[in-house]
């Protein structure tokens, strides 16, 4: 499933509203507070209107869900999840790890994926059974297998408190190489790269995890909700490479 005008729509789409949102960063922004306490900015707001004006001219079948209040009903049984940008708190401090999602769905499983760093220069994407790229270049998880050996990515830490493992998180991150937590989506495409190897994310939503699910598993990670199953619709994540996920279920179990 190679999807190719998906994906080049997409990327398109994520590089033009990536400058819109630059624009408004270098007018200088103010967020507002959305009910579930997480910003939003006009940045936010304009970058989606152009990734929807993108998506129907090009699949008017398709339905649309995004993070900015975006929907659209779908003819297809295909549906786009959109979160323009993704970590607008990082964007709005000026932050590099902030990023432009676009996830494609069909009849309820994920198909293809952009995420575009456009501060980092990098532009990831994934097809269902086309395999994982960051700038054309194939991407893999990494072969390493021990945790002594291994870098996780411990995002969230400020709204893991009521998880059932927080108490153990310390005891257990000190058993890895090297702990990090950078930000959601930078991270887990680290893990797509092969540069990290267990990914822990304790609150998203659907549109977070649209497009990272596909490119994470066609990279050859595994990916799951703290529930054990693989949806992006538990509130929650974890992804890391195979020779990991016994480890990993353990300690989220």
């Amino acid at each position: 499933m190679t999807l190719e005008k998906e994906l080049e729509v997409a990327r398109g789409a994520a590089a033009k509203s990536a400058e819109v949102a630059l624009r408004h960063q270098a007018k200088g922004i103010r967020a507002e507070t959305k009910p579930d306490n997480s910003p939003v900015t006009i940045a936010d707001k304009e970058s989606e209107k152009l990734i929807v004006g993108a998506i129907e001219n090009a699949f008017p079948d398709d339905g649309i869900l995004g993070e900015e209040g975006a929907r659209k009903e779908s003819k297809s049984g295909r549906r786009w999840i959109i979160d323009p940008i993704d970590g607008t708190r990082d964007f709005v401090r000026g932050n590099p790890l902030w990023c432009v999602l676009i996830g494609l769905e069909d009849r309820g499983e994920m198909v293809a994926g952009v995420a575009h760093l456009p501060i980092l220069g990098q532009t990831y994407w994934a097809s269902r059974g086309s395999g994982a790229y960051r700038n054309g270049d194939r991407i893999r998880v990494s072969p390493i297998a021990d945790i002594s050996m291994a870098v996780l990515s411990l995002n969230g830490i400020s709204r893991m408190s009521d998880a059932p493992f927080a108490g153990k998180v310390i005891d257990w991150a000190g058993r890895f190489w090297s702990c990090r937590s950078m930000g959601g989506t930078p991270d887990a495409m680290l893990v797509a790269a092969g540069q990290m190897d267990v990914w822990i994310e304790p609150k998203v939503a659907a549109w977070d995890l649209a497009a990272t699910q596909v490119i994470l598993e066609e990279a050859g990670a595994v990916f799951f909700g703290f529930n054990g199953e693989r949806t992006i619709y538990s509130g929650n994540a974890a992804a890391c490479t195979p020779a990991l996920e016994a480890e990993l279920r353990a300690f989220l179990a």
